[in-house]
């Protein structure tokens, strides 16, 4: 199982066309957006230009293989006015013996340790900069943003392929790795 994780798109399409690039090389079994699909909101200094209405339609292209999560800046609205189904809070996908839970990360998070009561990893986004790091029997991955990167980072996204998570930069450096 091959499975390209990435967040915080807040409506900025300047690297949706290198995801599709990506996907058309990698051929992903799975593509996981965790949250702020199309939001931009007002701390944001319009810097890049946002196209809700294109992002949408690129999502849509890969509704059959997506997993959507709701981040903090999706609304209600654009749950609704989305073709494929956006899940909200936390979700478990079980790959290769490992428990994979999903979220956007301002609920759950490292800083926000919330107990899950056996070991797993938890991915996310939210912080917009990408890391692994271990903590009791979890291990907690944060992809950073593909659009919005913050602390001097690169945007970023993750793939999981045979029980590995890399975070890569995408002018294709190596971020960090964790082999489970």
């Amino acid at each position: 199982m091959k499975i390209l994780f990435f967040s915080d798109i807040h409506g900025i399409t300047d690297n949706l066309n290198f995801i599709k690039e990506l996907d058309e090389k990698e051929k992903f079994d799975k593509i996981v957006v965790l949250g702020d699909l199309y939001y931009a909101g007002p701390t944001y200094d319009n810097f890049k230009q946002t196209k809700s209405m294109e992002v949408k339609d690129f999502l849509t292209d890969y509704q059959e293989r997506l997993i959507c999560m709701q981040g903090n800046c999706d609304s209600a609205v654009d749950i609704k006015a989305s073709d494929f189904p956006i899940c909200s809070t936390l979700s478990l996908i079980c790959v290769d013996g490992l428990d994979i839970y999903l979220t956007h990360g301002n609920e759950y998070s490292m800083e926000k340790d919330r107990k899950f009561g056996r070991k797993g990893i938890l991915i996310y986004g939210h912080e917009h900069y990408p890391f692994i790091k271990k903590k009791n029997d979890m291990t907690f991955i944060n992809v950073g943003s593909i659009s919005l990167p913050k602390k001097d980072s690169e945007a970023s996204f993750c793939i999981y392929e045979n029980r590995t998570f890399t975070i890569y930069g995408i002018s294709g450096s190596e971020i960090e790795k964790v082999l489970l």
